[in-house]
C-alpha cells in the first residue's frame, strides 16, 4: 500500500506535465481531496483555499502539505489522522468517477459504422475505423471546373 508522501508525488504531477512531484498546488490539492471524498458539509474548498493562502506560496512542500492538513483538522475539529488515512486510501490519481459513454438506444446506431450511407460511409473502413483525411477529401484532381463542364481548357484559346 503507498504512503502518504506516494501519494503525494503523484498527485503533485497529476494534470501538469511539468512538475516534478516535489511540490504540490493548492488545485491538485483539491483535486486529490475530492476524490478521497473528503469534502463535505464541514470541510469545502473555501477551507482549504483560506489554510492554503496562510502559507504565502503558489506551491507547496511534502512537509509544509503534512502541516497544512494538520492546521485544516485543527480548524475543522477532525482529526488529522482520519483525512490523511482517507488520502492514502483513496487510490492513483485519475478519472474513476468520469460519466462513461452510454451505449443504449440510439447511441449505438448511430455510433454503428456499418449502416452508414452515401458519403458518409466512404470516411471509415470495413471495420468501422476512420480513414482521416482521405475518407474526408475528395481524392479526384481538382481542375478548378464543376463537374461536367464540356468547355474545360478553353478559356485562353481565343
Amino acid at each position: 500500500m503507498a504512503s502518504l508522501e506516494d501519494q503525494f508525488v503523484l498527485f503533485a504531477k497529476f494534470g501538469d506535465t511539468k512538475a516534478d512531484g516535489k511540490t504540490i498546488t493548492l488545485t491538485q490539492i483539491d483535486k486529490w481531496f475530492k476524490q478521497a471524498s473528503i469534502f463535505d458539509k464541514r470541510l469545502t474548498t473555501t477551507d482549504t483555499a483560506i489554510s492554503f493562502g496562510k502559507l504565502k506560496s503558489k506551491t507547496i512542500t511534502y512537509k509544509d502539505f503534512c502541516s497544512f492538513v494538520d492546521d485544516l483538522a485543527g480548524q475543522k475539529k477532525i482529526p488529522a489522522d482520519e483525512i490523511k488515512d482517507k488520502l492514502v486510501s483513496c487510490g492513483q490519481p485519475g478519472m474513476n468517477k468520469a460519466t462513461q459513454a452510454v451505449k443504449t438506444g440510439a447511441v449505438d446506431r448511430l455510433t454503428d459504422t456499418s449502416k452508414y450511407t452515401g458519403s458518409h460511409k466512404e470516411r471509415f473502413d470495413e471495420s468501422g475505423k476512420g480513414k482521416g483525411a482521405s475518407g474526408r477529401e475528395d481524392l479526384v484532381e481538382n481542375t478548378g471546373y464543376v463537374g461536367g463542364y464540356k468547355g474545360q481548357g478553353t478559356y485562353d484559346k481565343k
